[in-house]
């Protein structure tokens, strides 16, 4: 292969609205976690990370802007761990870090990556940390074998993980008909800019699953209507005009589509209820939201609306704009739109899948995604071995959501231990 084909890269579609909508109030930011055995050593990190950066070059880049568009190029500086801190997933600088997009952090038994969303998507990011820890370990002197999330460090980069997979699948001929309301919020005391408040559940994935099994429907299908149904019945104590409520529920399109890119290859549907048609009990909601979104997650939907986010890029009018032009008008945009058409998110990674020799040195992983601008729940899921993690993130100083999230899950019978950085 040639040497420079890891040089630069072209921002992917999913990536290329983030840098215009990255603001002194707004910053794509998540953040992943991995809870070991042991306690860390910081100086074996940065001899991991530097080996697991020639592996994955789409992480060891730095953010360019040419004249049309932003692109990536391979940054020639070297990156170091730190000390971890309470406000996780603050804004990331494009001249700050060396240029670099992502950050390790290191706290006691915990390593962490704060992760730009350009760079990569949940699935891009959980291979990173996991190769990450694999070498870690094996720098330590344990014995490591590879799969798909633990990557070899001394194998040569692959050209299909860096590979914009949008374009190499988005060939629909339908278009795609999405009629967004402006929906439900539950507001609060705002935070400061780029603080939040995170609180994670930790409770066991056999648990969850059969009670998500009994009701007929899938994890993530579970998860996203106890969201719904909180929400629904805070708006109906408020008294208000009743709001659509909806849920955000980001899709990993490898299922469908296979890829083996360490990019972004995501797609964000959608599920809803309408308070105004009436009444709602939990199973209904449940019914509503799982069959919304079987029928949402057809890979033919999926790829008609993969394939209209390219045609925007594609657009003669946009592909020529100065890059100034379309950060200023994404940004305005934003600013308009912003979350106003969610409720809360819930972004599930599944189960994670170790070699057992790395399995067996790692406790639980985390994952969190960065504060909203108007939501309060923004939840991010993540499995490992029977521990499952649910995180959330929240912009507002209030905490009754994620309280009443995790008290209903108790009632059903679901054992939680509840961790945050709140005081």
């Amino acid at each position: 292969m040639n040497s420079n084909s890891f040089d630069w890269f072209k921002l992917d579609n999913a990536a290329t609205i983030f840098p215009g909508q990255n603001s002194s109030t707004w910053s794509n930011v998540f953040r992943l976690g991995i809870q070991l055995k042991k306690e860390v050593d910081p100086e074996l990190i940065d001899k991991a990370l530097e080996n697991v950066l020639k592996r994955i070059p789409c992480f060891n880049v730095r953010i360019r802007s040419g004249f049309f568009w932003h692109y990536f190029e391979k940054n020639p500086e070297s990156i170091k761990s730190r000390p971890d801190v309470r406000n996780y997933c603050y804004r990331i600088k494009f001249k700050e870090d060396k240029g670099f997009l992502f950050r390790v952090f290191y706290l006691g038994k915990r390593i962490s990556i704060d992760v730009y969303h350009a760079l990569s998507d949940g699935y891009g990011a959980t291979v990173f940390i996991s190769t990450l820890i694999g070498e870690y370990l094996r720098l330590s002197g344990e014995k490591v074998s590879y799969n798909q999330y633990v990557l070899d460090p001394s194998e040569a980069p692959k050209k299909s993980e860096v590979e914009d997979a949008y374009c190499r699948y988005a060939n629909s001929k339908a278009p795609y008909n999405r009629k967004d309301k402006w929906v439900y919020h539950a507001t609060g005391t705002k935070l400061p800019k780029h603080m939040c408040n995170y609180t994670i559940g930790i409770m066991s994935f056999k648990q969850v699953h059969a009670l998500s099994k009994s009701y007929g429907v899938t994890v993530t299908e579970f998860f996203a209507s106890l969201l719904i149904y909180v929400h629904y019945k805070k708006q109906l104590q408020e008294k208000k005009k009743q709001r659509e409520i909806c849920a955000q529920i980001p899709v990993n399109l490898r299922k469908a589509f296979p890829s083996e890119t360490l990019r972004n290859f995501v797609l964000c549907l959608r599920v809803k209820i309408d308070p105004n048609l009436g009444e709602y009990t939990f199973e209904e909601i449940l019914r509503s939201v799982s069959l919304q979104l079987k029928l949402a997650n057809d890979p033919k939907l999926t790829n008609s609306l993969m394939t209209q986010n390219l045609k925007l890029e594609k657009n003669p009018v946009m592909k020529y704009l100065p890059v100034c032009i379309k950060d200023l008008g994404i940004s305005v945009s934003f600013v308009i739109t912003g979350e106003q058409t969610t409720t809360a998110l819930l972004s599930n990674l599944g189960s994670i899948a170790l070699p057992e020799d790395v399995a067996q040195h790692i406790d639980y992983y985390t994952f969190f995604t960065g504060p909203g601008k108007l939501n309060g729940a923004r939840c991010g899921a993540v499995t490992h071995g029977d521990k499952l993690v649910l995180s959330f993130s929240n912009c507002y100083e209030e905490s009754d959501i994620e309280r009443e999230f995790f008290t209903s899950l108790v009632k059903m019978g679901i054992h939680v231990k509840i961790e945050s950085n709140r005081n």
